[in-house]
């Protein structure tokens, strides 16, 4: 079974209005975790949000001279293929992903294909108060030392590892 873990960082909160910046995808198959990764950062030709940048630190002059979102369109698609796609926050993630794709008149993937990490977490850890990268990382012992700001690839490897945590847990009967 092939499962594409994958985040976005943004210029803003409401993909309405906001853009992606940056998307980092890794493969996972029959849950092990292949190596294989997409990423890519993007010229989102609109000013970036300040308490955006303050969570990323991605500035509109480093992404200036990226490729825009149909740049790579068809090339993420072609990654991501049929896979059940697994996001920390889906609903934020594949509202901006969606949100890009009719932009440049693509169909949106949907919703039903993913999976919320943040939702599972509060079934299996009922115990913890909160349920963010942060706190999960710490929950499950994945050390996220080098994580001092958000980024895509770096969040979605982290999610991933989270992710085979929680699905060990359901498979030995904590759930």
């Amino acid at each position: 079974m092939r499962e594409i873990i994958f985040d976005t960082e943004t210029t803003g909160y409401a993909a309405s209005t906001g853009r992606i910046i940056e998307i980092g995808c890794v493969e996972l198959l029959n849950g092990t975790l292949t190596g294989n990764t997409f990423q890519r950062y993007l010229n989102p030709e609109r000013s970036i949000h300040p308490r955006a940048l303050e969570v990323h630190g991605l500035t509109s002059e480093f992404l200036r001279d990226k490729p825009k979102f149909i740049d790579i369109a068809s090339e993420l698609l072609a990654f991501i293929g049929d896979s059940t796609l697994i996001a920390h926050n889906a609903s934020f993630d594949m509202g901006f992903l969606n949100a890009e794709l009719a932009r440049v008149n693509l169909p949106a993937i949907a919703k039903e294909r993913a999976v919320d990490t943040v939702a599972l977490s509060r079934k299996l850890n009922t115990h913890l108060a909160h349920h963010n990268l942060d706190a999960l990382c710490r929950a499950y012992g994945i050390d996220n030392s080098n994580r001092t700001l958000h980024g895509a690839l770096l969040d979605a490897k982290l999610t991933a590892e989270i992710y085979i945590k929680m699905k060990q847990e359901i498979k030995a009967g904590a759930f």
